[in-house]
């Protein structure tokens, strides 16, 4: 850590993050962080990509596997041919 330049904003950014994460809602954390505007903590709240699988995956359809599509390797060689 002591190579790394860590501001105040990186601190900023992960705290929001982290309390995202643990499923705390964005007008919760903009209060926390004193923003005036929950549009100002979107700057903060960028999707990491474990979100974005968390959010996939609650669309997924009923009765279908979890997880993401593999195409079938017929498929696959097909298109690699092309």
């Amino acid at each position: 850590m002591a190579l790394k330049t860590i501001s105040p904003h990186t601190l900023r950014h992960t705290c929001a993050m982290r309390l995202l994460q643990a499923g705390i809602d964005i007008a919760t954390i903009a209060l926390w962080l004193g923003h005036e505007n929950i549009r100002t903590t979107q700057i903060y709240l960028h999707a990491d990509l474990t979100l974005k699988q968390r959010a996939l995956d609650r669309t997924a359809p009923p009765g279908s596997r979890p997880g993401r599509y593999h195409p079938p390797d017929e498929l696959l060689a097909f298109l690699e041919g092309l």
